[in-house]
């Protein structure tokens, strides 16, 4: 009996992808199947960043149908990031697919250049990748990317994102005076960055990463319920009471509706640039430990090493600087896996949804 393109959907639907652990998705649109010959060619369409060729799937994929005698031409992979559910209330961006909060409890985490060099990376797998700056008080967006100058305006309504190595971004500290202190309130930061969020032409984003202010007040509390949030990580170290200040930043976002996809442990150990030995002078697993505390993904660990900062400082992040190195490798496995956790998150309905309007009477 010859096979049907019905029976290869059929049994590639009880097929686990080895990234996801969940079964593969079937449908005409998620799976295209074209016969030739006596073989079948497949493109398999996955909503998150295609990364390294996709080697585990392709092999499980593989060994499925050619167990069950099914030849297989070409396999070709294929990423459309799509738009997911935020908090009630809130619709996305238009131009914006998911905006992603890294957060920390506290600052002095390398809440910043994580959140740098993860832009970095899901843009470097592919992704079109924005950097939001809303950490007013300290913005290091234009340090981190080596960006100067001022964002144009083309209708003097608007502003046109700034490029830092292929990421759009924008940031307060393009619109401030050198050297000049952010001295306003609360509801004048806040007003600010929900405005630089919204007046900033994103053009066409799967991910926008937001710098989010440190702590847990009450311009971090309005920023997580005003900006449609897709989901949040946090970063934190390993000491007791960075991580004490991490929970609570963590149970801010759950209660305003926000997923925590998952803990970040910076500066996990000291690694010694002259001899390269290894000590965990901040503690040891406590991020690790934190995440399983709260049954949240654990996304990994990064190092206090000298050429990250020396990067960073330059303009110049891991993720660019040395894209082969370690660093960088350890930054591409947690943007990876924050991909892959977006992509299993619940998908946006707010179009179906009426909008409702006040009207006074």
């Amino acid at each position: 009996m010859s096979t049907t393109i019905q029976d290869i959907r059929q049994l590639l639907s009880r097929v686990a992808n080895p990234d996801t652990h969940k079964t593969l998705a079937v449908t005409e649109e998620a799976l295209e199947i074209r016969p030739r010959g006596d073989a079948f060619d497949l493109t398999v369409t996955l909503g998150y960043p295609v990364y390294n060729g996709e080697a585990a799937l392709a092999r499980t994929l593989r060994e499925a149908l050619e167990g069950a005698g099914i030849t297989v031409g070409t396999l070709a992979f294929r990423s459309r990031v799509a738009t997911h559910a935020v908090q009630r209330g809130l619709r996305p961006l238009e131009t914006v697919r998911n905006i992603i909060a890294v957060a920390s409890g506290k600052g002095g985490v390398g809440k910043s250049t994580t959140a740098v060099n993860l832009a970095l990376a899901l843009h470097a797998q592919g992704a079109r990748t924005g950097l939001l700056d809303a950490d007013i008080y300290g913005p290091s967006v234009p340090i981190m990317l080596g960006l100067s100058g001022k964002p144009k305006s083309v209708d003097g309504k608007s502003m046109e994102p700034m490029v830092g190595h292929g990421l759009q971004s924008n940031s307060i500290g393009f619109l401030m005076e050198d050297d000049g202190p952010a001295i306003w309130r609360g509801p004048m930061v806040t007003q600010a960055l929900t405005q630089l969020l919204s007046l900033t032409k994103w053009n066409d984003l799967d991910y926008l990463i937001v710098d989010m202010p440190p702590g847990t007040g009450d311009i971090a509390l309005t920023m997580a319920q005003k900006v449609p949030l897709a989901g949040a990580i946090i970063v934190t170290t390993p000491q007791d009471l960075a991580l004490a200040d991490a929970r609570k930043g963590l149970v801010m976002f759950q209660k305003v509706d926000v997923p925590v996809l998952g803990i970040v442990e910076n500066m996990s150990m000291h690694v010694c640039s002259q001899c390269g030995h290894v000590e965990p002078i901040f503690g040891q697993d406590g991020g690790r430990q934190l995440a399983a505390r709260y049954h949240l993904p654990w996304l990994g660990a990064l190092p206090l090493q000298l050429d990250i900062r020396e990067q960073t400082d330059s303009g110049r992040p891991s993720v660019v600087a040395a894209p082969d190195g370690e660093a960088a490798a350890l930054y591409h496995g947690i943007a990876r896996q924050l991909a892959i956790i977006v992509a299993g998150q619940p998908l946006d309905d707010s179009g179906t949804r009426p909008r409702v309007v006040a009207r006074k009477t």
